[in-house]
């Protein structure tokens, strides 16, 4: 516990930041009970076949992230004009609305009006962040942004494996259990979160911040963001191969039906949560956000190249568990573009990264699902993790070469 200039008492273990691990937690599930039965309801709305279905996926993913790239700095910088909470209470609630029409939606047509608005109520990622980085100090936030992720890991353990069972009841149900969940998110707000944003903080809401270039305008003066934030878009257009391709390439693939791509989808989430909640931190105290990123992203690459070669089930599996460090990048890269940006712009800057994620699941879900299409058609499963290796090792070498020589002491890294 430290007090800044302000004398504000600075916690890491602030009331705030339970609530919002809960909120990323219960939002997860909520996401993830719905990817085992997508295959199935694609298809039987659609009245096409699996390879078509994988098409039609990768556009609705498109609809979800187009929305969310212009949403994510609008909610970004609202936060940092209204505070954190009435922007996350407002979203959750449209969440909830949009599980429940998804779940009614007669036609292909609705899934994409449905994703429409899931993308522009899904882009808490900025705020739930910016509250992170409102009550953390900077040198915790790395340690703070992997709980976050372990939160969205954990959340993975559960929603798939929950999905995958309730698939017995029908390709809707897991739908309505996750309008609930959403629901019970946006009690579990309006009861127990408090604003983290102090008043003197908060700025007037302009329109001309409010895209992704007026997002990051704060941060192109300062030393090394430019190429971080370039190296970020590439990585998450690899990483968003599994999202986008994963149900689709192991049903393609392995033959797996909706409970076992929820189990697998489960084990990557119990990965995901002990790397992100025990390793994060200590890493980065040892090694710094820079050198954290380079272990992270060159793991994942190894990871997207080693599932071109698999061929049975228990592969995948060792592969998880082999590539378990990617999942440091994430909060990693957050932590030192959060040290280049002012407790004002934080919102905003949080809103950037939201776009720069949907910006990626505009791209990287048409290309990878392509890929995956394609290559299913000429006899190749592993298509889309070729390309997913590629942008990585791109990421990988402009942090290498652009961003770790330019890190000096007091900048977020260690010599």
């Amino acid at each position: 516990m430290r007090l800044n200039e302000r004398g504000i008492t600075m916690r890491f273990h602030h009331p705030a930041v339970p609530v919002v691990l809960a909120v990323l937690l219960i939002d997860a599930i909520g996401f993830g009970i719905v990817l085992p039965v997508l295959p199935s309801l694609i298809v039987a709305l659609g009245h096409v076949d699996l390879t078509q279905a994988t098409r039609i996926a990768g556009y609705l993913l498109v609809a979800y992230a187009g929305a969310q790239f212009f949403a994510g700095p609008v909610l970004g910088n609202l936060g940092d004009r209204f505070g954190r909470r009435p922007v996350l209470l407002v979203s959750t609630i449209a969440f909830a609305l949009d599980y429940l029409l998804m779940a009614a939606a007669p036609t292909l047509a609705w899934l994409f009006v449905g994703r429409l608005i899931a993308g522009i109520a899904g882009a808490t990622y900025g705020p739930v962040n910016a509250v992170l980085a409102d009550v953390t100090e900077p040198e915790k936030r790395g340690a703070t942004f992997g709980l976050m992720g372990a939160a969205f890991g954990l959340g993975f353990i559960l929603g798939p494996a929950i999905g995958g069972l309730l698939a017995q009841f029908g390709t809707r149900t897991p739908f309505i259990a996750a309008a609930v969940l959403a629901g019970l998110n946006a009690l579990w707000i309006a009861a127990r979160l408090p604003e983290t944003m102090a008043p003197e903080d908060r700025r007037t809401f302009r329109w001309r911040d409010a895209h992704i270039f007026g997002a990051f305008r704060p941060l192109f003066s300062a030393g090394g963001a430019t190429p971080l934030l370039l190296a970020a878009l590439l990585w998450q257009l690899g990483h968003i191969v599994y999202p986008a391709t994963w149900a689709f390439w192991a049903e393609i693939a392995l033959g797996w039906d909706a409970t076992a791509i929820g189990w697998s989808l489960a084990a990557t989430g119990v990965v995901m949560a002990i790397a992100q909640s025990i390793v994060t931190g200590p890493m980065i105290a040892r090694l710094g956000e820079a050198r954290t990123v380079v272990i992270g992203m060159a793991v994942g690459a190894l990871s997207f190249l080693a599932y071109v070669f698999v061929t049975q089930g228990w592969q995948v599996y060792a592969i998880i568990l082999a590539g378990a460090l990617q999942a440091l990048v994430y909060p990693s890269l957050n932590a030192l573009l959060s040290r280049m940006t002012d407790a004002s712009h934080q919102g905003a800057l949080q809103g950037g990264m939201a776009s720069i994620n949907s910006l990626a699941e505009i791209v990287g879900p048409i290309a990878t699902t392509q890929a995956l299409a394609f290559g299913a058609e000429h006899g190749e499963t592993g298509g889309n993790f070729i390309l997913a290796a590629i942008l990585a090792g791109i990421a990988l070498l402009i942090v290498v070469t652009r961003v770790v020589p330019r890190v000096r002491i007091g900048d977020g890294d260690r010599a």
